[in-house]
């Protein structure tokens, strides 16, 4: 099925998706013209090429992202460091469902490819199911890790043929998503699948 994105902040960076890959970039009125059996997507702000934290073992192996059901014991924000640890101590069994709820954290920042090598299966395997893509980590890392690291690394340009992987920002041009961060996140694609959208 052909889905045509775009943001209204961005209409001439319109993408046209078929399957896991996508089918044209570029000015939304010609692709709509081009393809009107497309369906259409129509988002606030920017579409972007999505995001690559650095920070894949970090956010993934180290930080425990508690379960909503945990909120009243351990609050909603990733905890790291040695209570982390011990929490996985505890209980080894949580090591998987905090990668997932990491995994769905990053996709909700826009994040559609991770760097740093991941040594545990469940971090791997949540990696792969989501369909996250793994880079190669930059020399110098921007900082503390973070969900919505500083500066935000895009990833290259989206081409035809190349896969389906972007996000979508609600603000009003790249300067405001960089001094805004990743937490304006509305929706993330990866392989051509909505796998984040914000309620």
């Amino acid at each position: 099925m052909l889905t045509l994105h775009v943001a209204e902040a961005s209409p001439e960076a319109a993408v046209l998706v078929e399957g896991a890959h996508v089918a044209a970039v570029g000015p939304y009125e010609e692709l709509a013209a081009a393809r009107p059996q497309a369906r259409v997507r129509r988002w606030p702000g920017i579409l972007t090429p999505g995001l690559l934290n650095p920070y894949g073992p970090e956010l993934l192996e180290r930080t425990y992202h508690p379960d909503p059901r945990e909120a009243d014991r351990l609050g909603t924000e990733p905890i790291g460091g040695e209570r982390a640890q011990a929490l996985f101590r505890a209980d080894p069994a949580r090591r998987g469902a905090s990668a997932r709820r990491g995994v769905q954290r990053l996709l909700a920042h826009g994040t559609v490819a991770i760097a740093g090598e991941l040594r545990e299966r469940a971090a791997l395997d949540a990696v792969r199911r989501a369909g996250l893509a793994v880079g190669r980590r930059p020399p110098s890392l921007p900082g503390p890790p973070s969900l919505s690291p500083a500066p935000l690394i895009l990833l290259p340009p989206l081409v035809a043929g190349g896969p389906a992987r972007f996000a979508v920002f609600d603000v009003p041009d790249r300067a405001a998503l960089v001094r805004l961060g990743a937490g304006t996140c509305v929706a993330t694609v990866v392989a051509g699948r909505l796998v984040h959208r914000r309620r």
